[in-house]
């Protein structure tokens, strides 16, 4: 109109963005990112025994309960409607070798655990971890041999056992099974395994980019792996400088025939 300031077009006083920020109902129309119940998967950690719920010390208000407790444990996840759990078992001592043999156990307490869960809460998911950190008396994700510098985690004898692990995983109630081992080519192995079994519409959630982090301390003392652990998991967990690198890791899982991949941690 006469007299007033020509306005560059997408420019101020046209264009305001604070607009869309106004009322709370312009907010939630235009936002790009939602976190609701939807969004979420509880880490449980069972223990064997029975009437006992031991408290993990390093992660406040989280607990370690025995297959008795479960369902009662996991009821207001169910009422609240989460629909995912992700089982971590804490194996006794006694049943944990340097062969990681009690992961290709099938009545080993991470598939009593998905049993007694899909009998009691069938509408919830179940994501099983993956790996022989859990099993072996040293705490790495896989069997040791020698190997550069010493000992070192066999890569293709491990895969072997990890196929194992995840069939009798699926066929006891897990839904998603989640590799956190991060062996070369696992999870080609891993869908070729199920898919032989007829277990086709078990997913694969691959640790696909799997950090060597400190941040991890909590987790092991949860499942008991922390003591034992020998070394550290540097020659196969991915250095934290390494971004590009992660990218391609993430590739190969997707072109491996990963169904969701993730990053850990995820800062």
């Amino acid at each position: 109109l006469a007299g007033q300031q020509a306005v560059q077009p997408g420019a101020f006083p046209a264009v305001r963005m604070r607009r869309n920020r106004v009322d709370a109902f312009t907010r939630r129309l235009v936002a790009e990112n939602r976190l609701s119940v939807d969004d979420l998967i509880w880490p449980i950690f069972v223990i064997e025994g029975t009437g006992t719920e031991t408290a993990v010390a390093s992660m406040p208000g989280v607990k370690r309960v025995t297959l008795d407790r479960l369902a009662a444990h996991v009821a207001p996840a169910a009422a609240l409607g989460i629909p995912a759990l992700a089982l971590f078992p804490a194996t006794p001592a006694e049943k944990k070798d340097a062969e990681g043999t009690e992961a290709k156990n099938p009545d080993n307490l991470m598939c009593r655990a998905a049993r007694l869960l899909k009998r009691e809460f069938p509408q919830i998911g179940l994501v099983g971890d993956v790996a022989l950190d859990p099993y072996t008396s040293h705490g790495h994700d896989g069997v040791l041999r020698d190997g550069p510098g010493g000992s070192y985690v066999a890569n293709d004898e491990t895969l072997e056992i990890l196929a194992v692990q995840s069939v009798i995983q699926a066929e006891a109630g897990i839904d998603v099974i989640a590799p956190s081992d991060m062996m070369d080519g696992r999870v080609a192995r891993l869908r070729a395994a199920l898919d032989s079994r007829g277990l086709i519409h078990t997913r694969v959630m691959s640790y696909a980019a799997k950090y060597a982090s400190a941040f991890y301390g909590p987790f092991r003392d949860a499942v008991g792996s922390g003591s034992a652990l020998k070394g550290d998991k540097k020659t196969y967990q991915m250095d934290p400088a390494n971004a590009d690198e992660a990218m391609r890791e993430v590739a190969l899982d997707l072109a491996e025939g990963a169904d969701m991949v993730m990053v850990k941690p995820g800062l």
